[in-house]
């Protein structure tokens, strides 16, 4: 997916095929409660805050989403 003008793509999850891999990206000219946006490949997106975002990676890191990761069934 190509950002739209004025958001800066960060990060593609997937990324090794075409079917609309979730993405990660910087919005700068949103709200601050609404800057950081993540998209799904059904066209859905969640929008938080980077305060909100920094606590979700700190939790990642700390092992607290390692279940949720395990629990998904793997193809």
């Amino acid at each position: 997916m190509d950002a739209p003008e004025g958001i800066e793509p960060v990060a593609t999850f997937c990324g090794n095929c075409n079917c609309g891999c979730p993405e990660l990206f910087l919005d700068p000219g949103a709200p601050e409660d609404r800057r950081v946006r993540i998209t799904d490949d059904f066209g859905q997106e969640i929008r938080m805050s980077v305060d909100q975002f920094g606590d979700l990676v700190r939790q990642a890191k700390a092992g607290l989403l390692d279940l949720a990761a395990v629990a998904a069934p793997v193809d």
